[in-house]
């Protein structure tokens, strides 16, 4: 048997090019003691893929050159040398690598639960790394308060759009800002957004003016740049600010300028707080009783976005980063049991 692992063998510069990471051939060895042999089904994109590629100081060392890319996944485990996990049970993997297969110590993988009729890709989604990201990001940081406004930027991505639909949950006017029409209609037709602002034909300033009258109480931060000043500019006293991404920045090869609207924060007396999901695995367990009881409810809605085949991970990477997705990105490496 053989694996396919995809390694990077130079940091990108800007956008990611063909030549940055190989896809390479290498037999599979002996499973270790206590080890599971996981067969990847979903690999999950997400832009923190590409600090990890970078040489940056980041909240995780950098992907090495020669090393396997890092990712999340769901798979299948097909061999099995720990007692308590049986081949056949499916499992999150948690941060393995860009691979048809990964032998991970046993007591690292998580047995995920069968539950009849929610779809696998729920779990990379509402009930993965993205729907806690959402929720704890929100409701820790953002304090949500029945009658405030929540502003979402990147509002119909993986995360973006969970976090608007559970401010919606805790009485919030919700504006989201995504790249598109059709995001736009997605997010306040099925989504529950109040507005929807498309940055790409619209003047953000003019449109959070006329879809936040009374100011912005709670700004999820996901995009940086112009948009995150426009949206400084307009926050009222004591608003918080859950800083998630910053993906407006993450390809450029020189330092980014800004916020130019820095010294608001101060004048608004705002909380801003950087964020990272690692910081909170202890409390999944109730992120994720809480997701799941508002998805039987009908009250959380989700997309996924599936590429197919792990040949097309980098190459699908760059759907984030020009807005293509609709929802959460994965790739489809094999299919289902």
């Amino acid at each position: 048997m053989t694996n396919q692992t995809w390694v990077l063998r130079q940091r990108p510069v800007g956008d990611i090019k063909d030549t940055d990471l190989e896809l390479v051939e290498s037999p599979l060895g002996e499973l270790a003691d206590g080890s599971v042999r996981v067969k990847t089904i979903y690999l999950s994109l997400d832009p923190t893929n590409r600090i990890w590629m970078s040489d940056a100081d980041a909240y995780l060392p950098p992907v090495g050159i020669g090393e396997g890319m890092r990712g999340g996944s769901i798979g299948v485990v097909t061999q099995s040398n720990h007692l308590l996990i049986q081949a056949g049970a499916i499992v999150n993997t948690g941060l393995s690598q860009w691979a048809l297969y990964n032998d991970i110590p046993g007591d690292m993988v998580n047995v995920l639960p069968d539950i009849p009729g929610l779809p696998l890709t729920a779990f990379m989604g509402p009930l993965g790394a993205t729907g806690m990201t959402a929720y704890f990001g929100l409701t820790d940081i953002g304090k949500p308060q029945a009658g405030e406004t929540l502003v979402v930027s990147a509002a119909a991505g993986a995360v973006g759009s969970m976090v608007g639909q559970i401010g919606k949950i805790h009485g919030c006017r919700v504006v989201g800002i995504a790249g598109s029409d059709d995001k736009c209609q997605w997010l306040t037709e099925t989504a529950g957004f109040d507005a929807a602002i498309n940055y790409k034909r619209e003047n953000v300033a003019e449109a959070l003016d006329r879809h936040c009258p009374d100011g912005i109480d709670i700004n999820f931060e996901n995009v940086g740049g112009e948009i995150m000043d426009a949206v400084i500019a307009r926050l009222n006293d004591f608003s918080r600010m859950p800083l998630c991404g910053l993906i407006s920045s993450y390809n450029d090869t020189e330092a980014t300028p800004g916020p130019y609207n820095f010294a608001n924060l101060l004048m608004r007396r705002t909380l801003l707080k950087g964020f990272i999901i690692l910081d909170y695995l202890d409390r999944f367990p109730e992120g994720m009783q809480a997701m799941a009881a508002w998805l039987a409810e009908g009250k959380i809605h989700y997309e996924t976005d599936i590429v197919e085949g792990l040949e097309n991970a980098p190459s699908s990477l760059e759907r984030l980063f020009s807005g293509k997705n609709l929802g959460k990105l994965v790739v489809r490496v094999s299919q289902e049991p």
